[in-house]
């Protein structure tokens, strides 16, 4: 039986030169390989008391569904501004060369209610610690963030120090 270091693919220089990308639709498009993977975050929520997962966009949507699913929990979507139809909050976050927005709608969790953050990669941890925000403001806790694999090079857990931050696998550089 592979392991699910196995079945990513890593492409060297991409999107440029020193960089080597981790590749999870190799993950995802391999049966055995999407099972284990979601089997395995699953294994990491065992003893977890959390009311609903959050999936981050997009390929936080391809995990957090199917363990959603599985788990019997609520599946809260954060998109790309501008992308949810009803009314949201947003939360603006730093980039590498510029800024973001994510958006969540205000009526998806409830004060008091615990969240699980889910998504494919931890590199900076811009992107979870804003969803993280998100999910504070509208009165939610956070009880894990978990993901299948973190970039230690691009040292994200920094910025998510106070939080429950749980990964597959850790590669050591960016």
């Amino acid at each position: 039986m592979k392991t699910l270091e196995e079945y990513i693919d890593v492409i060297p220089d991409f999107p440029t030169e020193g960089v080597m990308f981790r590749d999870i639709t190799s993950v995802i498009q391999d049966p055995d390989g999407f099972r284990l993977a979601i089997d395995s975050l699953m294994e990491h929520l065992e003893g977890v008391d959390f009311d609903i997962i959050i999936g981050l966009e997009s390929r936080g949507f391809i995990f957090g569904a199917p363990i959603a699913y599985e788990m019997n929990k609520s599946l809260v979507l954060v998109r790309k501004k501008g992308k949810l139809p009803k009314e949201t909050i947003a939360e603006e976050y730093s980039l590498e060369y510029g800024s973001a927005t994510i958006e969540i709608h205000k009526d998806s969790i409830l004060p008091g209610q615990k969240v699980v953050i889910i998504d494919d990669v931890i590199a900076t941890g811009g992107t979870v610690k804003a969803a993280a925000n998100l999910v504070e403001r509208l009165g939610g806790k956070v009880v894990r963030i978990l993901s299948l694999m973190e970039l230690k090079g691009l040292n994200g857990r920094d910025i998510l120090s106070g939080y429950d931050v749980d990964v597959l696998i850790s590669y050591e550089g960016k």
